[in-house]
Formats: structure tokens, sequence, C-alpha cells
């Protein structure tokens, strides 16, 4: 547990949002404000430290904007969602051990649908890094085993050589909360991660002792942003620049693998969700294909 200042995390909360979920500008700048003025109220009060915050904190908050400002329904559903999203993240990345939203009356669900690539779109995307040099390896099996297993951002530059097995065709994935996951790699990935240990690496490495498996050009573990900067230009070169971020390689896993007709719990367990109702989300996305679904299998469905 961290003695470590609330407003110490906010700016690595606002980076995980940007970069691993993909919120818009608009979206974060709406979190900006909802967390800085729960945090002011809170240092206010000599609330400092994830250890001070209680439920009845929260609660006390909640009733004096509500009561001070007279929110719609909505803005107070996203303020809720802002302080439970916050507190969740310090309790996964291990700065608080508990989370005082967990007992707080839960917001209507809303989410945005997630943006995904279709196909072709990830056909292209994968198509266009050009496998020149140790950092053209790298890049190469980066993406394909991102979209491969459909890693998080976090999850794959942690990625450490004891947590793949290429005989086998298994990534050990340590997600969210510490939890880990077995999920299958295609043969593509594969072939694109032996090529990138055999050649790559360790010309990236230079006989440096790094247990991550991805390195950038100074020989230590690539970061998220990192691989943030390989996937947008390679997102440039194939002409995909507005449409890809971190998380899309991800939806388009799993939405891929839905509209293959693989179950949603099998999914789930791909993705690591704890939740099945989070996987649901992804039988949203494409609508076509679940109006082709029904029409196929419903018997009055034509």
């Amino acid at each position: 547990m961290s003695g470590k200042p609330l407003a110490h995390y906010l700016d690595s909360y606002l980076l995980h949002l940007g970069y691993e979920r993909g919120l818009s500008a608009n979206t974060l700048e709406a979190y900006t404000a909802d967390l800085g003025g729960y945090l002011a109220h809170l240092a206010a009060r000599g609330v400092t430290t994830p250890a001070d915050v209680s439920s009845a904190e929260i609660e006390e908050y909640l009733g004096r904007i509500r009561g001070l400002k007279g929110l719609a329904p909505a803005s107070m559903a996203r303020l809720r969602s802002s302080l439970r999203g916050f507190h969740r993240f310090l309790l996964d990345s291990g700065y608080a051990t508990g989370d005082p939203t967990a007992l707080i009356e839960a917001p209507r669900p809303w989410r945005r649908l997630p943006h995904v690539l279709s196909v072709p779109e990830v056909e292209r995307l994968l198509g266009s890094v050009v496998v020149e040099g140790p950092r053209g390896l790298r890049d190469k099996a980066l993406l394909e085993l991102a979209y491969a297993a459909g890693l998080r951002a976090s999850e794959l530059t942690a990625l450490r050589g004891h947590e793949l097995d290429l005989d086998e065709a298994f990534v050990r994935v340590r997600g969210k909360g510490a939890k880990e996951r077995l999920v299958p790699v295609g043969e593509t990935a594969v072939d694109a991660v032996r090529g990138y240990l055999a050649a790559g690496r360790p010309a990236l490495a230079r006989g440096r002792p790094v247990e991550e498996i991805f390195l950038n050009a100074r020989g230590g573990a690539l970061t998220r942003m990192g691989y943030w900067k390989i996937l947008r230009r390679w997102s440039k070169e194939a002409g995909l620049e507005s449409r890809v971020w971190p998380h899309v390689l991800r939806h388009s896993f799993a939405t891929h693998l839905l509209e293959g007709g693989a179950s949603l719990r099998v999914v789930q367990e791909l993705l690591g969700h704890a939740s099945l109702s989070t996987t649901q989300i992804y039988t949203h996305v494409d609508r076509g294909y679940l109006r082709e679904t029904y029409r196929s299998f419903h018997p009055r469905g034509r």
C-alpha cells in the first residue's frame, strides 16, 4: 500500500485512460475536472492518501455535489464512474489495498461501443510492417502478438521470456489484479516472435539482462507509450492512423472471435474479464453480424 498523495496518481490514471482505453480528449477533460474537484475536496478535509479514503467520505462528497450543483442524473452517473474507475485503478495497480467505492451505489451502466478494425484492415496494418533490422523484427512480433492474443498494452510490454511457450503456442498473461491466464497464440504470431527472439532482440539487448521480451532501441524494456508510438507509425503507413489506438487490436481480437462463432464465455476467458457483462459489449459492435445471425437461427427470422 502506498503512502503517496492521491494527486500523485492522477496523471498515471489519465494516461491509462488515454493510451490503454482510447478515451477521447473531451472525455479525458471531463474525467480531469471530476477527479480534480474530488481530490481537492479530500485534501481540504485532510484525506490525502489512498488508505485515508472511506466509503463515507465518498458518499458525503457525492451528496455535497448533488446539493450544490444540482447535477443531472447523467452527470452524477459520470461522476460516480470517474471515482469508481480511479479507485479501481489504484487497487489494480497495487497502490491501495481496498476499493472504497465498492459499496457505493453503482450508476446505470453506460459505455461507448469499442471501435474495431475489420479483418481486411487488420491484415493491412500487420502487412504494412517492414521486417528489416532488429526494430522491424520487433515491431512485427509486437503487433502480431497483440492481435493474436488480444493483450492489453500493459500486458504486452510486461511479458517476460518464461511466460511465452512457443513450442506449445501459449502465452501466460499477468492481467489486472495480478490474475494469470493462458492464451493460445496463432502460428503467424509464433513465427514472428521466433524471428524477433533469434535475430532482433539480441541486437537490441546488447548483452543487457532485461527480463521483458520487447525492448526499446536503447535495450531497455519497451513502455506502453513506446508500444503506442510503434502502433501509430505502422497504422499511418497502412492509411489507418485515425482509426487505431492501443486497445483497438484487443477490441478487434474479441469481435473477430465472436463473429467467427466463439462463445462469449471463451472470449471472456481469453480477455481476462472478471465479469461476463464486460465482455458482452462486444456483442453490440457489429449489428450487421447480429442481424444475420438472428435471421439464420431464429425460426421466424426471415
